[in-house]
């Protein structure tokens, strides 16, 4: 005999229920300054936006936010103009999916380490190497076969 179990569609949502108060949004300007004199984490380009990431990610513990809320500002990346309104054009995780990059993972080593130009590289040269190779293996697959030439 087969069981289902009924889950509220907010069972795995780190978002607020019902009536709970937003939380308080944590600023921090001097980061989104220091994020605006980086290169662009996709194409390298300057100048760039601070691009904020939206979507919730339980194991990060990035909760998700309203559509008048901005999430914490350690949740940006730097992103080019032409990008940052191609992120905004589309569902966020699939604009990021695209590139194959994990914004959080930037966002939370940028924030980690802001105000150090040396390792902000660092971070985007890894994910510049991670794009290529993703590029790279998107390029090879062929999907009427399924293989990877």
């Amino acid at each position: 005999m087969a069981v289902r179990i009924l889950r509220p569609d907010t069972a795995f949502s780190n978002a607020p229920v019902g009536k709970q108060k937003k939380r308080v949004r944590s600023e921090d300007r001097d980061h989104l300054a220091w994020i605006r004199t980086l290169p662009c984490v996709i194409s390298g380009e300057r100048p760039v936006d601070p691009a904020h990431i939206r979507y919730a990610d339980r194991v990060y513990g990035k909760r998700e936010v309203g559509k008048a809320e901005k999430p914490d500002d350690r949740w940006v990346v730097p992103l080019c103009r032409r990008l940052h309104d191609e992120q905004h054009s589309m569902s966020e995780r699939i604009f990021w999916a695209r590139y194959g990059l994990d914004p959080l993972r930037i966002a939370l080593a940028l924030h980690a380490n802001s105000g150090d130009d040396d390792q902000a590289m660092v971070i985007l040269q890894e994910a510049w190497a991670v794009r290529k190779t993703f590029d790279a293996r998107k390029a090879a697959f062929n999907p009427n076969t399924g293989e990877v030439a």
